[in-house]
């Protein structure tokens, strides 16, 4: 009895344009909710264990730190040209969208002015720190977010330089009788990605706020050296 044996020499279909792009974006979507999930579970976790006694306070302490940047350091961006009041217009229809346009603004207005102790007022009073964390840390994460997408020019920048860079080192070897890796060049293929996604991925789930130079610089750095060396371990013929 003859065994059907899988042929795995077979050619794999490779991703058009458009699934390419798609799956692009899932994965950036998949990105940010995870980032948003992360930072409500550390606040929600640091309210009842770390930080009791500050409440929501603490979030709210973050997203007017983060304005604080916006204000003081990011007044200018290639992107736009008001970053502070874009960021200021984006928090309002976040809010707006997400609270109020939900019911969830209503129903806080209703509990406080109702004289009834029903089970929402139970509710509301037992989880009115979580339910107001969950406000700030939300817009938190859209001054955040907004932040990340006004210096994706650095991103870019640094990409070009590591790429030029690594284009220079890859001619000198070619021309010359310089050594060359496969195994340099595929471990640092492996890192761009993952360099770039904890950039982002630790800066919107921190749960205290620091400046943004301190994770976004040593990313791009980080990013750009990645690519340099990719690029200069490339082969010298193809």
């Amino acid at each position: 009895m003859s065994e059907s044996v899988p042929n795995n020499n077979l050619p794999q279909k490779r991703q058009g344009l458009i699934s390419s792009a798609f799956s692009l974006l899932g994965k950036i979507i998949a990105l940010l909710f995870t980032s948003l999930f992360l930072s409500l579970l550390i606040e929600w976790i640091g309210i009842a264990i770390f930080w009791p006694e500050l409440g929501a306070e603490h979030s709210r302490q973050m997203m007017r730190a983060e304005l604080q940047w916006f204000s003081h350091d990011f007044t200018r961006s290639l992107l736009i040209s008001e970053p502070l009041q874009q960021a200021e217009f984006l928090l309002e229809r976040s809010y707006y969208w997400l609270f109020v346009k939900t019911g969830i603004a209503g129903w806080i207005s209703n509990i406080k002015t109702s004289d009834n102790q029903n089970l929402s007022y139970a509710l509301y009073y037992y989880f009115d720190a979580y339910i107001h964390a969950t406000l700030y840390i939300t817009m938190t994460f859209i001054l955040r977010l907004t932040l990340l997408v006004l210096t994706m020019p650095l991103f870019g920048l640094s990409v070009l330089v590591g790429l030029v860079d690594g284009l220079v080192r890859r001619d000198i070897r070619r021309f010359g009788s310089g050594y060359e890796s496969g195994f340099i060049y595929h471990h640092a293929k492996r890192t761009i990605g993952p360099i770039f996604i904890t950039a982002w991925l630790l800066y919107l789930a921190l749960p205290f706020s620091v400046h943004p130079n301190v994770i976004l610089l040593p990313g791009a750095l980080g990013l750009g050296l990645a690519v340099s060396i990719t690029t200069g371990a490339f082969k010298k013929y193809l």
